[in-house]
């Protein structure tokens, strides 16, 4: 996958400083001065006279130059994925000779295939960029002008976009737990009877059944009209829960890892079934993404979670937003589950009538210097305790071990859930 938008712009004035021509042609012409004085020499005065006159002239060549920089603006594409960035610079008001260089960033590989010198033509560079971890990557350029004269140089550090680099999800479909879908065709077998493809019963015709619901055979043996009922095929509506509050360091910061591929496959899942989706991300910038369905709201959705992009709607407070759980909604959670108020949002959304589910990102206890045996059992305990507490309310809790896919983390949910209609 890689998606280009809109090119971005970034321009400055440039800030001369004398080039080492500068200092070159001062070196030779001030000695050659200094001993046409003491010896009473004219040649050597004739000697440094052109090169007086130059570094004479150079402070009138300095005139305000300013550069324009023409980059891609935002490149997105998946983890260990090359994408090309394609940076023009410009001379927009005066006059100087370009040339860029890329700069290295922080975790991205990057490889020049093409280089363009200004002459003519804008100075240009064509950049093979990739990255091995999701993240959002800023990619900054080295701008550095000469004079036309060759006496002053700048040099100066320009944006020239940024890329966006999305996890790679595991594409094992997920089991969601089992609640009442709203009246909406889709995909997940429930146990009602309408139309559908999987038999359900047998049943007397009724005025009003369709006709291609008859079952011929049967209505032949029995010397009546009987038809087939089959079960319905309905859609869901998932949220996607992230815990973005601070974490100590150590494991629980680590987490944010397991936070974000979690959400991403949750997502692929549910819109590759058909279900609207949305997320909800709580802790630190509160912020929310409406559900919808289609493959840009998979994007859209791990923008939120990566806090990139715009199309999300900024909030206030430590609980989720009515507007963006819908009525009904499977609520899929990723948190460590160390801070209290997110424990309050997950029970608040189970009180409104939600099916909340909480996967703990949490691998072992939250200290950076590890703990005694003894007092990692006490914790594992406490956690357990917690688990317990927690389902008694009705949100479920379930561990994601190392080593384990996240479809098979989710199969360990219980088969029934019972729900709680809240009018709101």
């Amino acid at each position: 996958m890689k998606h280009r938008d809109t090119s971005a712009t970034s321009e400055t004035e440039l800030r001369w400083r004398p080039a080492p021509l500068v200092f070159m042609l001062a070196v030779a012409s001030v000695p050659a001065l200094v001993l046409a004085i003491v010896l009473g020499r004219w040649q050597l005065v004739v000697f440094a006279a052109p090169m007086l006159g130059v570094l004479a002239t150079a402070p009138l060549q300095l005139s305000r130059t300013k550069i324009q920089v023409d980059g891609a603006g935002v490149l997105r594409c998946f983890e260990t994925e090359e994408v090309v960035l394609t940076v023009a610079a410009f001379v927009e008001t005066g006059h100087a000779l370009l040339r860029l260089h890329s700069e290295s960033v922080a975790g991205m590989e990057s490889r020049v295939e093409e280089t363009v010198d200004s002459g003519t033509a804008p100075a240009g560079l064509r950049l093979a960029l990739s990255a091995p971890r999701w993240g959002r990557y800023p990619v900054p350029m080295r701008v550095t002008a000469l004079s036309p004269a060759g006496l002053a140089v700048a040099s100066v550090q320009l944006p020239a976009g940024e890329v966006y680099v999305y996890p790679i999800t595991d594409p094992q479909r997920m089991r969601l737990p089992r609640t009442e879908l709203p009246e909406r065709m889709g995909t997940h077998l429930t146990r009602r009877h309408g139309p559908g493809v999987e038999y359900a019963d047998i049943r007397p015709y009724t005025p009003g059944d369709q006709l291609r619901t008859v079952n011929w055979p049967v209505s032949a043996r029995r010397g009546q009209l009987f038809v087939t009922e089959r079960f319905t095929n309905r859609a869901a509506d998932v949220v996607v829960l992230v815990d973005t509050s601070l974490q100590a360091p150590g494991p629980a910061s680590d987490s944010l890892e397991l936070s974000v591929r979690g959400a991403a496959q949750v997502a692929q899942s549910a819109l590759q079934a058909g279900d609207r989706t949305a997320v909800v991300a709580l802790g630190r910038s509160p912020r929310w993404l409406r559900p919808d369905i289609g493959r840009r709201q998979f994007y859209r959705i791990v923008d939120t979670v990566l806090d990139v992009g715009d199309e999300h709607i900024l909030t206030e407070g430590t609980l989720a937003p009515h507007a963006a759980v819908p009525i009904g909604a499977v609520v899929v959670a990723f948190s460590t589950l160390l801070d209290t108020q997110f424990a309050l949002s997950l029970i608040d959304l189970r009180k409104r009538g939600h099916v909340v589910v909480v996967v703990d990102v949490l691998r072992g206890p939250p200290f950076h210097q590890g703990l005694d045996s003894t007092l990692a059992r006490m914790w594992q305990l406490e956690r357990t305790a917690m688990y317990r507490d927690m389902g008694t309310v009705g949100v479920d809790i379930v561990p994601w071990p190392e080593d384990t896919r996240l479809d098979q983390v989710m199969r360990l949910l219980p088969d029934h859930r019972r729900t709680v209609r809240v009018r709101r």
